[in-house]
């Protein structure tokens, strides 16, 4: 038992929402819905794969950044001794 809610109950439901609704319409739903979801979880492991990518990106970026600094210390400093 579902929180006091039958089978019987579940089954009168779900025919008045086919009698309302139709099947096309609810198989439209359904599928749209499936679609929706599993988008989502493409989206999802992507950024996962994505993520390591990410993370050497920015080391590469940090080292990058850290040899720009230290070449143009080392001009400044050349030009204060001339």
């Amino acid at each position: 038992m579902l929180g006091g809610i039958s089978i019987w109950q579940l089954l009168i439901v779900l025919g008045i929402v086919i009698l309302i609704f139709g099947t096309k319409k609810l198989r439209t739903l359904g599928s749209d819905l499936g679609g929706a979801v599993k988008g989502f979880k493409k989206a999802v492991d992507d950024e996962k794969n994505a993520a390591p990518e990410k993370l050497e990106k920015q080391e590469a970026d940090a080292t990058f950044d850290q040899k720009a600094e230290k070449s143009t210390a080392d001009a400044a400093e050349k030009k204060d001794k001339a």
